[in-house]
């Protein structure tokens, strides 16, 4: 008897493959797991159990039937829910699109099909992925499987969350400022945000067109880099004119040596206001590790990041503006009744549709885009984009990745930070990669020693080098494994260990 928990992605589809247990026996641990610890961690919006079971017993029968398996079979996996899946609700948890059933499958959600994993369903975000925290979803907060006192991170929360409640082995967010990598800090997983484009984004809700990522979750550096190659491959989507040929095997080198690779430290950021000591103690951490197994320490400069906030939540919004125009209860989403004119209805579909955060947002960015101010701030912005890109390309001719923080704290209590600017900092070590659309991953190194909750570090690497960043996270996470870490940490949160998920 084996426990779901206990299993990486490479070992169920092996089992799957060989016989051990069933696609179906998987998927049935995956539903009781849910069953026994979501409602608690309130991690899932739509738990597609019928899908499930439909889409293991086709592996099953494949398997019987001698056809080859896809290097998912069986896997459990979850989807944030700005992801269309056909046979499911896609409402970017919002009232907005509340009943809004998919069409089409999303080219990233198909790819997983494809490669034989099992969707256990959609789980939550901040809506319209507008947030760091899943509090500002419209039907529910994540909470973190920690501490359910705490916020998982976000917007990617519910994706973070359900990995490291063992109710999924690996699960997909989008990142657009750092909804993958915060969560997974805070959560304890790892989360990769691959280099923009390498990850068709064609049926993902879009929120920033020039950011949006999307990328996997996992407890092990090896499932991430597993579902990189389901993502992935040979051939650009025809659907997103972004995407890009990506013929990458992301396990070849994933245990190659890293002695002598050079791993880049900026100094001033492990000194920025608001960074924790738990959180700095961690990149100590994560150097010490790879410094252990041979790699050198350069000092590197990014002179203009410190402006990443400030571009960002000039470009952001304003693509928020222009993607969230469509929704204005006409064809499909909320629609207000009883309203005299079109005008009216419209105004009001959108008043009460959106949630305020999403509403802020839009607001922002429609005066950012109105004459006379465009001049003053969003062209400036792309100016810093340019700059900050330019700084990464100059970094990059000095080392191989660059080491930093993750997120400045640990995971902060429900209500704690109420000030959107204050919230809007917890992005503050992941948004640059976004602005100049290299690739990033966020590392467990364990439990702080103060609060007794995850931490992490983040690697960040040149564009379409998103191998070699796995290489490098692997070599932290064999350090953790060998103790060198911050505490003892565990694959799945403990307040949810043993509760429903095993493979009988």
């Amino acid at each position: 008897m084996a426990n779901l928990d206990a299993l990486s992605a490479a070992q169920i589809a092996a089992g799957v493959a060989g016989g051990a247990f069933s696609a179906t026996e998987v998927a049935q641990a995956s539903l009781d797991a849910i069953e026994a610890r979501d409602g608690e961690v309130q991690a899932f919006l739509q738990v597609s159990a019928d899908l499930a079971l439909s889409v293991a017993a086709t592996t099953d029968a494949a398997r019987a039937g001698g056809r080859p398996l896809g290097p998912l079979a069986g896997v459990p996996v979850a989807f944030k829910d700005n992801m269309h899946l056909v046979g499911t609700r896609t409402t970017c948890a919002s009232r907005m699109l509340e009943h809004y059933e998919s069409t089409f499958t999303a080219t990233c959600v198909q790819r997983m099909l494809d490669a034989g994993a099992t969707p256990m369903g959609k789980v939550n975000m901040d809506e319209f992925a507008f947030g760091s925290s899943t509090e500002s979803s419209a039907f529910h907060p994540t909470r973190n499987p920690w501490d359910t006192a705490r916020v998982p991170g976000g917007s990617s929360g519910g994706s973070a969350a359900a990995v490291a409640a063992g109710e999924v082995t690996v699960s997909l967010g989008s990142d657009t400022g750092g909804s993958i990598r915060q969560p997974a800090s805070l959560c304890g997983v790892v989360g990769m945000k691959p280099t923009y484009g390498a990850v068709s984004r064609y049926g993902v809700v879009a929120f920033g067109s020039s950011l949006d990522q999307v990328g996997p979750l996992g407890r092990r550096v090896e499932d991430v880099a597993l579902t990189m190659n389901a993502l992935t491959g040979p051939g650009r989507d025809p659907f997103d004119s972004t995407s890009q040929d990506c013929p990458v095997d992301f396990l070849e080198h994933l245990d190659d040596p890293i002695e002598g690779r050079r791993i880049g430290v900026v100094p001033e950021l492990l000194d920025v206001a608001g960074l924790t000591d738990e959180a700095r103690e961690a990149v100590v951490r994560a150097r010490a590790i790879l410094e252990d197994q041979g790699a050198r320490i350069v000092e590197v400069e990014l002179p203009n990041i410190a402006s990443s906030i400030a571009a960002y939540y000039v470009i952001a919004p304003c693509e928020a503006f222009s993607n969230l125009a469509r929704f204005d209860g006409v064809r499909y989403g909320y629609q207000e009744p009883g309203c005299p004119t079109l005008a009216e209805q419209t105004a009001l579909s959108r008043a009460h549709g959106f949630g305020e955060e999403a509403k802020r947002r839009q607001m922002l960015g429609a005066y950012l885009l109105s004459s006379g101010v465009y001049d003053q701030y969003y062209y400036p912005a792309q100016q810093v984009r340019t700059l900050i890109t330019q700084d990464y390309v100059r970094a990059y001719e000095q080392c191989d990745v660059i080491l930093m923080p993750t997120s400045p704290r640990t995971a902060f209590r429900f209500g704690e930070i109420s000030d959107p600017t204050q919230m809007y900092a917890s992005d503050m070590f992941t948004i640059s990669s976004n602005i100049a659309g290299n690739g990033g991953i966020s590392v467990p190194l364990g439990l702080g020693s103060a609060s007794g909750l995850p931490v992490s570090a983040q690697l960040q690497g040149p564009a379409f080098k998103d191998r070699s960043l796995l290489t490098f996270a692997r070599a932290i996470e064999r350090g953790v494994d060998a103790g060198l870490g911050l505490g003892q940490g565990a694959p799945v949160a403990p307040g949810c260990a043993g509760k429903g998920g095993e493979l009988r």
